[in-house]
């Protein structure tokens, strides 16, 4: 999926992306990378996130400006879905412990959820498609927001976290794929993880990089 970023890369404006000289951000908190401008760095608060199911997860908003355009990664912590789930007090019959498994359908449906409150949001939805990072499955929304802005998305989950990926500029400005796009996954080390196919198809760890 890197060449579509490469195609769109060449129809912006010479000089547009190079003068904002973007450098690879590594957090380790919430194991993420990113590109953002050199000089900035990311404002952080705490959120809460109702999930599909009913159950509330904790997560990280990291956001910043760059000129008009806007920016942020969302990062939701699934990790602890199942005693989030058993601890809901508004559970119904479904709910049951008996193989209840609504914490498992919670984290597998997030990245549906997510893109589809993003649909909801209004807008023209431009691009609505399948996409991966480093073989990490997600999902990318390019929408004409009510108000002519225009917003690249890119919803990804690793390791029961979800990533929302978002980035909001004016009409006529170029398309922010370099931000869309250059999500990664890093491990505590700040080593970049990347996966390669087994034969069954199934996903494993390749070799880490800096």
């Amino acid at each position: 999926m890197r060449t579509l970023f490469l195609a769109v890369l060449a129809l912006v404006p010479a000089g547009t992306l190079l003068a904002q000289n973007w450098v690879n951000y590594k957090n380790t908190t919430d194991f993420f990378s990113i590109n953002l401008p050199e000089s900035v760095e990311p404002e952080v608060r705490d959120i809460t996130w109702p999930s599909e199911y009913g159950a509330v997860f904790p997560g990280r908003v990291y956001s910043f400006r760059e000129g008009p355009a806007a920016y942020s990664v969302t990062v939701i912590d699934y990790t602890d879905s199942h005693r989030i789930h058993l601890a809901r007090t508004n559970s119904t019959e479904a709910d049951s412990p008996v193989n209840y498994s609504y914490w498992r359908i919670d984290v597998l449906a997030s990245i549906a959820y997510a893109a589809r409150q993003f649909r909801e949001r209004g807008g023209e939805v431009t691009y609505d498609a399948w996409h991966h990072v480093d073989r990490v499955a997600g999902h990318q929304l390019n929408i004409t927001n009510p108000d002519e802005s225009r917003s690249y998305i890119g919803i990804y989950l690793h390791d029961a976290r979800l990533y929302i990926v978002e980035a909001t500029v004016p009409k006529n400005y170029p398309p922010q794929v370099q931000f869309q796009q250059s999500l990664g996954f890093i491990d505590e080390e700040g080593m970049n993880i990347r996966y390669d196919w087994a034969e069954d198809g199934s996903l494993i760890r390749g070799t880490r990089s800096r």
